[in-house]
C-alpha cells in the first residue's frame, strides 16, 4: 500500500500542471488595470480602446473593470489625473532656488525628462478625448506649470523695469514653446535631451535679454 501511494504520487508529479492564476489584492488589481489602460490609451487613444480589450489584457472579466472604475471613462480619468500629477510634481520639484536662468533650465529639463521617462503618459495628455472636460486637459496642465514660471519671470521683469503684469503672457509662451518642442522631440529623439533643453533656454533667455518694454508691430495693423 505504501509503495503504491508513493508511486502514485510520483506519477502525478510527472504530469504537467496547469498554471494557477495568481490572485491579486484589490489594490494590485487596480494598479494592473491602470497600467494596462495607460498603455492602451497611449497606443490607441480613448475611442480606440475598449473595456473588453482592457479586461482581456488583465485576464479578468469586464465587470471587474466596472467594479474598480465604473467603466472606461472612469479608468481614463484616473490615468490622466495620475499623469498630470506626475508631470506637475516633477516640474515643481525641479524648481529649486537659483538664478532665474537656472530655474528656466530646470523647468525645461523636468518637462523633457517626463516626456522621455513617461512617454505613454505624455501621449495620453496631449491627445484630445471626449472626457477631457471632466479629467482636465493638457492646456490646463500647461497653465499650471506656467503659473510657476510666471513667478520667476515676474521677479525678473521687476529687476529689468518691465511691467510684471505681462509675466503671465510670457510664461504661457515659454512653457508652450517647451511643450510643443517636446511633442516634436518625442518622435525624433534627436538631439539629446540636455541639448534640446539648452537650445530652448538659449532662445528663451536671450529673447528676454532683448525684450522691449513696449513692443510694436512693424506693420500698421490695429486690434
Amino acid at each position: 500500500m505504501g509503495d503504491v501511494a508513493i508511486d502514485g504520487s510520483s506519477s502525478s508529479s510527472d504530469k504537467p500542471r496547469r498554471g494557477r492564476r495568481v490572485r491579486m489584492t484589490g489594490a494590485e488589481r487596480r494598479q494592473q488595470l491602470l497600467d494596462i489602460g495607460r498603455t492602451l490609451f497611449a497606443e490607441k487613444g480613448f475611442e480606440g480602446t475598449s473595456v473588453e480589450e482592457i479586461a482581456a489584457k488583465a485576464g479578468v472579466s469586464k465587470p471587474v473593470v466596472y467594479e474598480h472604475f465604473g467603466g472606461k471613462e472612469g479608468l481614463y480619468a484616473v490615468v490622466v489625473d495620475r499623469e498630470m500629477r506626475q508631470l506637475l510634481d516633477g516640474v515643481t520639484g525641479a524648481l529649486t532656488a537659483g538664478h532665474p536662468r537656472e530655474l528656466l533650465e530646470q523647468a525645461a529639463f523636468a518637462l523633457l525628462d517626463y516626456i522621455e521617462s513617461y512617454t505613454d503618459g505624455f501621449r495620453i495628455l496631449v491627445r484630445d478625448s471626449p472626457v477631457a472636460q471632466s479629467t482636465g486637459t493638457f492646456a490646463s496642465l500647461i497653465s499650471d506649470i506656467a503659473t510657476q514660471v510666471e513667478d520667476i519671470l515676474g521677479l525678473e521683469f521687476k529687476a529689468r523695469g518691465f511691467d510684471p503684469k505681462l509675466a503671465p503672457l510670457y510664461a504661457q509662451a515659454l512653457v508652450g514653446m517647451v511643450a510643443l518642442t517636446g511633442q516634436w522631440w518625442l518622435d525624433v529623439r534627436r538631439p539629446k535631451k540636455a541639448e534640446v533643453a539648452a537650445h530652448l533656454v538659449n532662445l528663451a533667455w536671450h529673447g528676454l535679454d532683448g525684450l522691449e518694454s513696449k513692443p510694436r508691430l512693424v506693420g500698421h495693423r490695429k486690434s
